[in-house]
């Protein structure tokens, strides 16, 4: 990958390769589950318990192979009791490998009475891969690695997927017989089919439906054709359960992302995170969404939300930016070049335009004027803004925290309110105009606006 960052730790779709991995195994509800590390162990280990602190782990301190790590997984869960029963075996790089896939997989090993059954799939280039090699009756005889393949065995397009279940108990003793006379020097899980084969053992396959679920990621090319394909496979769910997606290739959305039916989501669109569309909600275009919630048949159009609840049948944007803590009340509106923060605006309530809102509660049914910014910092704390129930606060003002404006209370434009309003009143709190006639003639003689005011002064009374 060519990164600081752990391959398995690289995200797709709002979760780690890793995270997918154990997602989809978890569909299985097993008994156990382990996940073996080993380069960078600290920072899987501290993802992994982050995300569920149930997640059990083991070292692998050298990497000696794909047998060897099985082996370390082993150990680990006989360090509790005897492992018995099925093991399943899967690759930490594989986001694309479905619970139901793997839930097929352990369906076809228990009703085939197999000793270990592989996941295999049919690839259009199978270079790299370990080659699914069977005999006349079409069971299952070995797994050739790609490097020591011959080239009538690298011709084979049925692969190895490296996901396994096995007969518990045959496995830890067949993991004890496998040997390192191969070109890498290393204890491969594959040569475990061999040797339950050789002892008598049923040997199976199941076939993936599609062959993109096992494709491993060790580039970032291909970290982003499996993003694609995700992507694709969740808007198609979303689609198939009533969503408008209007373009989905121009569309990103994570796993945790939910829509309800009737949601429409516009072009150059990304929900992120545990962002939820609701009913008749219509989303974007060229919106970024993250961990944000809007309610039924609101409206947000191209906008920037993060850790927000936009309530049902609010308004937000064009060119909006709600930042954490940011709840809209039912029919409110965060408009055009309005930014906020840490702000409950109330149902009805109304910031139009070129406005900040932070760290301030708003009633309902006010409106707020243009160009009003609540000064909530004053370089060391940030303090609160209370503005009542159906205010009318005047464009370019001020509101310096901590304030209150009550209920019913009006402020006159341009007014810098650094004192509370009781409710009904009319705050005013700008200098007294003074008008300085002439100043332009004597202070800029000759200038574009002096022969401008001097026309004006000559025209008779009426006329222009």
């Amino acid at each position: 990958m060519k990164s600081k960052t752990p391959k398995v730790l690289h995200e797709i779709c709002g979760r780690s390769l890793v995270g997918h991995v154990v997602s989809a195994a978890q569909e299985l509800t097993p008994e156990r589950l382990v996940v073996v590390v080993g380069h960078a162990r600290e920072q899987v280990v501290a993802h992994l318990t982050a995300a569920d602190a149930a997640i059990r782990t083991a070292v692998q301190e050298e990497q000696n192979g794909t047998g060897h790590a099985v082996r370390m997984g082993l150990e680990e869960l006989a360090a509790e009791r005897a492992v018995d029963g099925t093991v399943i075996v899967v690759c930490g790089d594989t986001p694309l490998l479905t619970g139901e896939t793997l839930q097929a997989l352990a369906a076809t090993h228990a009703a085939d009475g197999n000793a270990v059954t592989v996941l295999t799939a049919e690839v259009p280039d199978a270079a790299g891969y370990g080659r699914i090699v069977r005999d006349a009756a079409g069971a299952v005889t070995a797994i050739v690695e790609h490097k020591d393949a011959d080239d009538a065995t690298r011709a084979i397009r049925e692969i190895n997927s490296g996901v396994f279940a096995f007969d518990g108990a045959l496995l830890a003793d067949a993991l004890g017989k496998v040997r390192t006379d191969n070109s890498q020097g290393e204890e491969y899980l594959t040569d475990v089919l061999g040797i339950l084969r050789a002892a008598g053992h049923r040997v199976g396959a199941s076939v993936a439906g599609d062959h993109r679920e096992i494709a491993g990621i060790n580039n970032r090319v291909q970290l982003a054709e499996a993003r694609r394909t995700l992507n694709d496979r969740l808007l198609e769910r979303a689609m198939l359960g009533g969503v408008t997606v209007v373009d989905p290739a121009s569309t990103l959305v994570d796993v945790t992302v939910t829509f309800e039916a009737d949601a429409v989501v516009h072009p150059g669109t990304q929900l992120l995170g545990a962002t939820h569309v609701s009913a008749d909600a219509e989303v974007g275009p060229n919106t970024r969404l993250r961990d944000t919630s809007v309610g039924a048949g609101a409206r947000v159009d191209n906008t920037v939300a993060e850790g927000a609840e936009i309530g049902a049948e609010a308004l937000v944007g064009p060119f909006a930016y709600l930042r954490p803590g940011t709840r809209l009340g039912v029919k409110a509106k965060a408009g055009t070049y309005v930014e906020m923060k840490n702000a409950s605006i109330g149902a009805g309530t109304k910031v139009p335009h070129l406005s900040y809102v932070g760290d301030a509660t708003i009633g309902e049914h006010s409106n707020i004027g243009a160009a009003s910014v609540f000064v909530n910092y004053d370089g060391r704390d940030k303090h609160h803004t209370t503005i009542g129930s159906h205010c009318r606060t005047g464009s370019d003002n001020m509101f310096v925290a901590p304030v209150t404006v009550g209920d019913g209370a009006y402020t006159a434009a341009g007014s810098v309110i650094t004192k509370d309003v009781p409710p009904g009143s009319l705050a005013v709190a700008r200098g007294q105009q003074r008008n300085i006639e002439g100043w332009v003639a004597r202070k800029r003689p000759g200038s574009a606006a002096a022969k401008a005011a001097q026309a004006a002064a000559s025209e008779p009374e009426g006329e222009s």
